[in-house]
């Protein structure tokens, strides 16, 4: 039998999900929605709690519950890889018209808010083994941030890396100042002639990091997807790894495999 507080959660679950309270509405007090339903405030707030671990609402201090305006949702279908691509030798105007967010968004240039930060660091065990390199090789490291402008959380966290070395010869791709790059990372590795020959994208789940659940502003309870992208060059070479953290309340991931004809 449902206890009191998972009724008071499926009324006001329904009250929500049929519209009759809007996104950024604010909910009764919790006295007041106790007097409604006749139960005690600490019931209240265990059927909030429900709804705040559902992604329903969200708890503001000193304000109130309010109810959650949905993210923006990303769809990322494996088949970017070959759009990036063929977009890379393209003209400047022709690459700076759209880019892979908006690809997985359907929003435009003017809607989104980009941030990028390079550094130098040295390869870890790690990435120095995924690069073929000796550890402690210099690389480009770079994170991303893209938001939505009515948004103030950013689709995804990514940080992608690169050997120094290979790409040295255009200082551009030194410099955070150049980003947005028309093109992505495809067009920057054109510019010192490499061609990108195959894509491995890893994938694992996890509950988020503090820090992550911040900067995502996670329902309380949502996990994020880890993807590890790892490009080869036609040599065979690794040329850049980038490790993206997708906020599992928004985004969905799309594989599609296309079989030889007998």
């Amino acid at each position: 039998m449902p206890k009191a507080y998972e009724l008071i959660a499926d009324e006001l679950r329904r009250s929500i999900r049929e519209g009759e309270r809007a996104p950024g509405d604010r909910l009764p007090s919790e006295a007041d929605l106790a007097k409604r339903y006749r139960h005690s405030v600490p019931t209240v707030q265990n059927a909030l709690r429900l709804l705040s671990e559902e992604g329903l609402i969200d708890k503001r201090h000193g304000l109130g519950n309010y109810v959650r305006r949905p993210r923006t949702p990303t769809v990322r279908d494996n088949r970017r890889h070959q759009w990036e691509k063929d977009r890379a030798r393209r003209s400047r105007a022709t690459r700076a018209g759209t880019g892979a967010t908006e690809h997985d968004t359907g929003l435009v240039l003017d809607d989104l808010v980009f941030h990028a930060k390079y550094r130098e660091i040295e390869a870890s065990g790690e990435l120095a083994a995924t690069f073929g390199v000796p550890e402690g090789t210099p690389l480009v490291e770079r994170n991303y941030r893209t938001r939505y402008s009515a948004e103030t959380a950013p689709f995804q966290l990514v940080t992608s890396y690169l050997v120094r070395e290979t790409v040295m010869a255009n200082p551009d791709l030194l410099d955070e100042s150049s980003e947005p790059w028309p093109g992505g990372t495809q067009n920057q590795l054109h510019t010192v002639g490499i061609e990108v020959d195959r894509i491995e994208e890893r994938l694992t789940a996890r509950p988020p990091t503090p820090e992550e659940a911040r900067e995502l502003e996670l329902p309380p309870g949502t996990s994020v997807i880890l993807l590890r992208k790892i490009s080869y060059d036609i040599d065979d070479r690794v040329v850049d790894v980038s490790d993206v953290t997708l906020a599992g309340d928004r985004a969905e991931l799309v594989f599609s495999t296309h079989l030889e004809r007998w």
